[in-house]
C-alpha cells in the first residue's frame, strides 16, 4: 500500500523510533506531548470507539529531524472502494498544533478525503493532554455518524457529470485559492486528462477529485490536512 505521508516528503519510520527522538522541556507555556504517547492514545481510543472498524495499515512519518510527526491510521469497513482514515500530527519545535483529520481512504489509488468539520487543533498549553483527548474521543464518534455522509458525498460526485473545460475551471480555482500550487497544477491536469486507473475514467467531479488528490500528495507535510479538507469542500461547493 502507498504512503501517503512518505510521498509529501516525510522520513518514514517505525512507530517504535517516535519514542526514540528526545522530548523537549516543559516550560511555563509550552507542554509538549510525545509523538510516541499521541499515536499509542489514538489507537487506544480507535480501538475502542470504532469497534465495527477493522485497521488494515499504519504509518508514520517525520521531519525537521523528528521534531515534526505525522501519522496515518486506515480502517476497512464494508465498502470495498472507500475506508476510514484518521490522519494526525504533532511537533516538537512548535512549528505547528497538535492536529487530527478523520475522513476517507480512497482504496483504488489510496488518496484521502478529509472532512473539514472533523479537525481537531490544539496548542501545546497547561492540561493540553486532558482537552486533547477529550477532542479526539468526540472528534471520532462524530466520524461514525460522518462516515455515512463521506459515501453520499462520493456517490454525489459520481453523478455529477463536467466537461473538461469546466474540470479546468475547478483547477484555476483550486490553483487561485492555494489548495494546488504551481506544481501541483499540471500533475492534476495530468490525472485528470490521463486517468491512471479505470475507475476514474469517467467525467465526472470524482475523477476530478482524485486527479487533485494525487496532485496533492507533494504537498509540504505541515500542509497535508488542511489542503485536502480545503479540497474537499471546494469541489462540493463547485
Amino acid at each position: 500500500m502507498k504512503d501517503m505521508l512518505i510521498h509529501c516528503g516525510g522520513e518514514g519510520v517505525d512507530r517504535e523510533a517516535l519514542d526514540l527522538i528526545p522530548l523537549p522541556e516543559a516550560t511555563d507555556s509550552y507542554v509538549p506531548v510525545s509523538h510516541y504517547d499521541l499515536t499509542g492514545r489514538v489507537k487506544v481510543f480507535c480501538d475502542a470507539i470504532l469497534k465495527d472498524y477493522a485497521l488494515i495499515g499504519e504509518s508514520y512519518a517525520i521531519a525537521r529531524n523528528g521534531n515534526q510527526m505525522f501519522a496515518l491510521l486506515k480502517f476497512r469497513t464494508e465498502d470495498e472502494e472507500t475506508g476510514l482514515s484518521v490522519a494526525f500530527r504533532n511537533s516538537y519545535d512548535r512549528s505547528m498544533s497538535i492536529g487530527l483529520a478523520v475522513g476517507a481512504t480512497v482504496f483504488i489509488c489510496d488518496n484521502l478525503a478529509l472532512q473539514g468539520d472533523l479537525v481537531v487543533m490544539k496548542k501545546h498549553t497547561k492540561n493540553v493532554w486532558n482537552d486533547l483527548e477529550g477532542k479526539i474521543i468526540t472528534t471520532l464518534y462524530k466520524s461514525i455518524e460522518r462516515y455515512s455522509q463521506i459515501l453520499v458525498d462520493r456517490d454525489t460526485l459520481k453523478s455529477r457529470r463536467i466537461s473538461d473545460d469546466q474540470g479546468f475551471q475547478f483547477l484555476g480555482l483550486a490553483y487561485g485559492h492555494g489548495i494546488l500550487s504551481p506544481r501541483q497544477m499540471p500533475v492534476a491536469k495530468e490525472k485528470w486528462m490521463n486517468p491512471e486507473y479505470e475507475e476514474f475514467q469517467d467525467r465526472n467531479y470524482w475523477s476530478l477529485y482524485n486527479a487533485c488528490t494525487e496532485a496533492l500528495k507533494s504537498s509540504p507535510p505541515m500542509a497535508v490536512m488542511e489542503n485536502h479538507v480545503k479540497l474537499h469542500n471546494a469541489i462540493l461547493a463547485f
